[in-house]
């Protein structure tokens, strides 16, 4: 059941980070142009990057590899600086920002994944895709696929420890995020990938939506981090020209979904929710509908969380969710 509280654990989150999150999201106010297009310089100024390290920070090394310099396609790959005895699974990350903000070497999104790769003990592969509107849909699944399909080379994982194992890969993501890691793994699992294997999907309240003005979008229209204004809008800059929320990129299981997972070896799901997230009801339909078809899905519910709680460390429900996500990985992994 989610929160009637509309501000909740929001008020929990230390100034510093209440004040970065309120820098980002004027950033984002004010690069958006009245003709849809995105203002990169100015956007560029508060989305502050970090530079990898080979250098121990927090645990954690990291290094880029480009796919695609053309599309400005690379992953950051987290690395666990202490030794590792046993075989390491691999999270393949994508980032969240509505298809059309952030970077895999945003801070925010580095701090993420250098807190899952200290936590988990995996290795995190975090993938730079292309952004909406320059590069409306499909562009951005395709670049996820095609970074699985260049690890599924060999000649691509030398960088990689020996120790990682290609056959423990799970496919992640938050938010817009979480979006493309269902659509890539769907992808995947049509096309047969040769040396890596999805075992696992952790989907971190997921971007989904759709014509429909669902409950928890009339009651949290202006909640903290993501209106539906907000989410409207996202949508637009997105989706093919012509093109509603119902779209299936969108609303994965509705009226005009053309991907019928029943028939797909899919990979055991997590999806976590907040209650306080205008979000929640279509990520309550995305899990139903992983069980409707038939998929082993679990559902972790924080009732008071906002959208993209976990960016905000000091929040109770964000170490809950590190201990959920490595609990699943070990699940999966024995």
């Amino acid at each position: 059941m989610s929160s009637n509280n509309p501000i909740s654990n929001f008020q929990d989150v230390p100034w510093k980070q209440r004040f970065y999150r309120s820098m980002l999201g004027y950033g984002i106010h004010f690069s958006r142009r009245s003709d849809g297009t995105i203002n990169r310089f100015i956007m560029n100024l508060f989305d502050l990057k970090a530079q990898p390290s080979k250098q121990p920070i927090d645990g954690v090394i990291t290094s880029d590899t480009v796919v695609d310099a053309t599309r400005n396609l690379y992953f950051r790959l987290f690395l666990p600086s202490f030794e590792q005895n046993t075989n390491m699974p691999l999270i393949v990350y994508f980032h969240g920002g509505g298809f059309a903000y952030m970077s895999a070497n945003s801070i925010a999104c580095d701090d993420l994944c250098r807190k899952l790769c200290k936590k988990t003990g995996a290795v995190i592969m975090s993938v730079n895709y292309r952004l909406s509107p320059e590069h409306k849909y499909p562009s951005q699944y395709d670049d996820g696929f095609d970074v699985l399909k260049f690890i599924d080379d060999d000649a691509n994982t030398k960088n990689f420890p020996s120790n990682v194992n290609l056959k423990q890969c799970f496919i992640a993501g938050d938010s817009a995020g979480g979006n493309l890691a269902h659509h890539v793994t769907v992808k995947a699992c049509e096309y047969g990938l040769r040396n890596v294997k999805l075992i696992g999907l952790i989907a971190i309240q997921p971007f989904f939506g759709g014509e429909e003005r669902t409950e928890s979008e009339n009651r949290l229209v202006d909640a903290p981090v993501l209106s539906v204004k907000g989410t409207d809008w996202l949508w637009k800059t997105f989706l093919p020209e012509g093109s509603d929320r119902d779209h299936p990129a969108c609303n994965v299981f509705g009226s005009k979904s053309v991907d019928d997972i029943r028939r797909l070896k899919f990979p055991a799901t997590m999806v976590v929710v907040g209650g306080v997230d205008p979000l929640y009801d279509w990520q309550i339909r995305y899990y139903e509908g992983l069980k409707k078809c038939g998929k082993e899905a679990y559902l972790i519910e924080y009732p008071n969380a906002f959208h993209s709680f976990y960016g905000a460390p000091e929040l109770k429900e964000s170490g809950l969710l590190m201990e959920e996500v490595k609990d699943f990985i070990g699940k999966l992994i024995k």
